[in-house]
């Protein structure tokens, strides 16, 4: 009675500071609620999976708009099981595979995972620095320096998952209000969308349906998931709620690449507008839409590529890292390390070739070829191992949705190895 009566008093003489407690602790049970499922979203939206996109509607028009939900939908069943193995585990994914498979194994996916997160690197670093370099008409040189540095500048914070977690979530909002917000100004046309929307694929259609899966169902964002979970400090309390925050991520991921595709489609395809870069199409809506559309286009693709460029540094500085039994949270010296090496890596090819060399294109998807399968089947062997010890549960339908998401990594490494090796 004594406590209740003092609270009582309390908000009778002090009502703003009781309320501000009482925000301050929802404001903080929903920063706990929330994050990796965020970062995982923003680490895989990047500049490539945007131009996709945009291509695509240009294009194919609304034709190839269905990919997105099914892409989205293996994309989160890895992701929630990702989710699972890192809640029921002490250890990393990392340290289970050298455990069960070999410490071959384990350093081959490693530095397979840090190559390619470093040939994908410089696009991110110009596609930062495009958008600024065309909204101020200088050069995209001094900007890629700019936000490489504010990048490495970012790993000397103390605690450097808690700022990044924050970045990525406002990253991820900037992206959804900027594209949705182009989207109502481009008003596409409902009646040409449900006609369309036929799981139909177009002739010619096939390279871009491709590289529209490869880029919104990442293996290695969803294997990424389960480290972020861990640095995150989450048990296996709540894991309802932790999934849900995974599924929340992944679900903004497919929000926004449809937008992007529905903006592509509504406005370049009536005019018959190619694009090869979504930098490109945020010049095409100044002078249909005025200068704000644009400019507001061009901010969610910075946000994207910032992001992207933060978060695609530390999945390879952290899986390199744990690869080699040296680290693999965010605090450790030699995990901030490789992060940063990853950044200078992207930050010294973008502004030397002041755009993303063709070759090393090949090299990222030749590497691509053989890590995703094969990271795809360890997750899913390391996740029916724990399912069979009873640390996870895996039901029918989410074995369906793994066996069936390997098949089409195989499909996409046996497409990419045909186009690069043999046509």
């Amino acid at each position: 009675m004594d406590t209740l009566t003092n609270i009582s008093l309390l908000y009778l003489k002090q009502p703003t500071s009781l309320l501000k407690i009482m925000a301050n602790k929802k404001a903080n049970n929903l920063w706990n609620l929330i994050g990796p499922g965020f970062i995982t979203a923003a680490l895989v939206l990047g500049p490539g999976s945007l131009t996709v996109a945009s291509k695509i509607g240009a294009n194919y028009e609304f034709q190839l708009l269905w990919i997105v939900p099914f892409c989205i939908l293996f994309m989160a069943a890895f992701t929630v099981v990702s989710t699972r193995i890192g809640l029921a585990s002490d250890r990393s994914l990392l340290q289970l595979i050298r455990e069960k498979y070999g410490k071959v194994i384990c350093i081959s996916i490693g530095i397979g995972l840090y190559a390619v997160a470093a040939s994908f690197e410089a696009g991110n670093a110009i596609g930062a620095g495009m958008v600024f370099s065309e909204l101020s008409g200088t050069t995209a040189t001094p900007w890629v320096l700019v936000f490489s540095i504010l990048g490495i500048a970012l790993l000397f914070f103390k605690n450097f998952y808690k700022l990044l977690e924050k970045l990525m979530i406002l990253m991820v909002v900037v992206m959804l209000l900027s594209f949705v917000i182009t989207l109502l100004y481009a008003r596409p046309d409902l009646s040409i969308l449900a006609q369309q929307f036929n799981f139909s694929l177009p002739k010619g259609a096939q390279f871009l349906s491709l590289a529209l899966v490869a880029s919104s169902f990442s293996i290695a964002g969803a294997f990424y998931q389960s480290y972020l979970v861990q640095e995150k400090e989450w048990t296996k309390d709540q894991s309802h709620l932790r999934e849900r925050e995974a599924l929340v991520g992944i679900l903004i991921l497919g929000i926004i690449t449809s937008t992007v595709l529905l903006v592509a489609a509504t406005v370049l395809f009536p005019k018959g507008i190619q694009v090869n870069s979504v930098t490109e199409m945020g010049e095409i809506l100044e002078p249909m839409f005025g200068s704000y559309a644009r400019i507001i286009f061009m901010m969610g693709l910075f946000a994207a590529s910032f992001s992207s460029l933060i978060g695609n540094a530390t999945l390879g500085g952290v899986l390199i890292s744990d690869a080699f039994n040296i680290g693999q949270k965010m605090e450790s010296k030699s995990v901030r390390l490789t992060i940063m090496s990853v950044i200078i890596i992207g930050a010294s090819v973008a502004i030397a070739f002041g755009r993303l060399p063709i070759n090393l294109i090949i090299t990222a998807q030749a590497l691509t070829i053989i890590v995703g399968p094969l990271i795809g089947l360890l997750l899913t062997l390391i996740a029916f191992d724990k399912a069979a010890k009873h640390e996870i549960q895996l039901g029918i339908g989410l074995k369906i949705l793994l066996w069936t998401g390997l098949i089409i990594l195989l499909i996409l490494a046996s497409a990419n190895c045909y186009n690069i090796f043999l046509k």
